[in-house]
């Protein structure tokens, strides 16, 4: 039984305290609870639950697991990447339990930001919001970069400045139209991807197999010769080998964020109740198959020593899985995966403006940012919000002065440290979440989704410990003597979203005066009835399409 039945018949703000142990949820309740939960200022559930679906698989892979790869592997070697990525997947799945707990039980505009609102601190909220449009921001300019290094590989005559203008334009329009048709193109822009990294996948088993034109079998070799791990910058022993670990779990970080994306679109999911938990369930088939199965094969494929992984090369043909397909001597290939990075790429710049826009506006209704952002048609898109945050595209083009790859490399680092500040500000948020049920006496049982690994907050907990240590680490190759001289780039891209963090925490609280959130005064209950009205039994499919699709889903 959901928790608005639950305490439907109670009257009083008395009885609940008796029941609950909490307050009456009237009380110390800010007013922008009944305005994003409840009108919902103009935005309309027009996600259906197939484009869920899509966007928890493969919504986000783009050119961090494409391109970025090249450099992981050639810090860590192929035994260091897969373990980078195998534990920066363990902390990625436990933020995933930890939100969907949290946004399946309250769907509401502005997700994990508005839920730090209720359950710690506005002034937190203001932080994690501001830091969460500033990351897909950075990182729109940063995939439209990208997508004109891929096009590279069949024409370096016309100026950048060509493709990275075509592909904002389109990102623009796919969002001008709306959630309902961002979520149709991110449904085939996925299926693409996920068709692709499949297909590269058993592609890499084939050719290390022999099956190749060339039938070379490769084997576990480049394990051997030249090792597993990489002596970073040249330092020996188990030292050197650990270093080159820690040096690709930024880049893993990178691929990984934007997981989240889930939780911003709960506002403008239909049906959520079911359908959040079903998307929130399918993470593990991202990290597994498509993170650490791509990684796996791309460290049996290619030697770590391969001078084509150096992203500046400036062409498509630095993405591991390009270099190994040209080396087992299959000539059309790469073009035709290109072409498949293209759209991913395309995607992913899309994902970015959608959140980043769904964000600031989050903040516009909650008066935390300037309420124009808070503008809607009468269909319900924040045109406002999506052409203020189309206008940090523009950043792509300082691609054209510099060589792109090492422009990708600078936004890769910068929106690597702000994505995991906004996982660590959800690990926060549920464990206060979680203190808040436990002294209100309301069971996780009742809860449209939860899991045993987040008893006690334990996850959770996992996952911020690890998030410290990593974004505390993130830049201390520049301490190294072996790097020569101190690159002042690479500290403040990697340090910047840490200052910036506490920064406007503390800020904020000073200037609004606001207080944390006691666990017994914590609203577990405004909002629901919208929530559980806005939640049906789905009828199921009749068509054979339709019974295939959700057999797989």
């Amino acid at each position: 039984m959901s928790l608005e039945n639950e305490y439907e018949d109670k009257k009083g703000a008395d009885v609940y305290q008796q029941q609950v142990g909490g307050v009456d949820p009237n009380h110390h309740v800010p007013q922008s609870y009944d305005e994003e939960v409840v009108s919902h200022q103009g935005l309309k559930r027009s996600l259906k639950s197939r484009h869920l679906a899509m966007i928890s698989i493969g919504g986000v892979i783009g050119t961090g697991l494409f391109l970025g790869t090249g450099s992981a592997l050639a810090h860590g070697g192929p035994l260091g990447l897969f373990l980078g990525y195998a534990l920066m997947g363990s902390i990625c799945y436990s933020v995933m339990i930890s939100l969907g707990e949290m946004i399946s039980f309250l769907p509401i505009p502005g997700g994990h930001i508005k839920l730090a609102e209720r359950f710690v601190d506005p002034a937190f909220s203001f932080t994690m919001g501001w830091n969460y449009w500033y990351n897909w921001v950075i990182i729109l300019p940063a995939e439209l970069s990208a997508a004109a290094v891929l096009i590279n590989l069949w024409n370096q005559t016309i100026n950048n400045a060509l493709w990275i203008s075509i592909c904002l334009i389109v990102v623009v329009v796919i969002n001008l139209f709306g959630a309902g048709v961002y979520g149709e193109c991110e449904f085939w822009f996925a299926s693409i991807k996920v068709l692709t990294i499949t297909g590269l996948i058993i592609l890499g088993i084939i050719i290390s197999a022999g099956g190749g034109p060339d039938h070379k079998s490769i084997g576990f070799q480049y394990w051997r010769n030249p090792g597993p791990f990489v002596q970073y910058s040249g330092i020996e022993g188990s030292l050197g080998r650990f270093l080159g670990f820690w040096a690709v779990l930024t880049q893993a970080a990178f691929s990984y964020i934007g997981t989240e994306i889930v939780a911003i679109a709960a506002g403008e999911a239909k049906n959520p109740r079911r359908n959040l938990p079903r998307a929130i369930k399918k993470v593990y088939i991202r990290i597994l198959v498509f993170y650490l199965g791509g990684t796996f094969i791309i460290g049996i494929l290619v030697p770590s020593n391969d001078k084509g992984l150096a992203l500046n090369s400036g062409t498509a043909l630095a993405s591991p899985f390009v270099i190994a397909i040209k080396r087992a001597g299959i000539p059309a290939l790469p073009s035709i995966i290109n072409a498949c990075l293209l759209t991913s790429a395309w995607s992913a710049a899309s994902s970015d403006l959608f959140t980043s826009s769904r964000a600031i506006y989050g903040l516009a209704i909650t008066r935390q940012a300037p309420k124009i952002f808070a503008r809607t048609t009468k269909s319900g898109i924040p045109y406002v919000a999506i052409s203020f945050c189309a206008l940090f595209g523009a950043l792509a083009y300082m691609s054209l002065q510099s060589t792109a790859g090492q422009v990708f490399g600078y936004f890769a680092n910068l929106t690597a440290a702000a994505g995991l500040m906004t996982w660590w500000g959800i690990c926060f948020t549920y464990i206060r979440f979680s203190k808040g049920l436990k002294t209100q006496g309301i069971s996780k049982s009742s809860l449209p989704y939860t899991t045993f690994l987040n008893k006690n907050a334990f996850a959770a907990k996992y996952a911020i410990t690890m998030i410290t240590i990593i974004l505390f680490f993130s830049a201390w190759s520049v301490f190294l003597k072996h790097e020569g001289s101190f690159d002042t780039a690479t500290f403040v891209t990697n340090y910047l979203p840490l200052w910036l963090f506490p920064i406007l925490w503390i800020g904020f609280k000073l200037i609004k005066k606001t207080r944390f959130v006691r666990a017994e005064e914590m609203d577990f209950v405004s909002g629901l009835d919208v929530v559980e009205a806005e939640s049906y039994e789905e009828e199921p499919p009749k068509t054979i399409g339709g019974k295939i699709w959700s057999a797989i889903m």
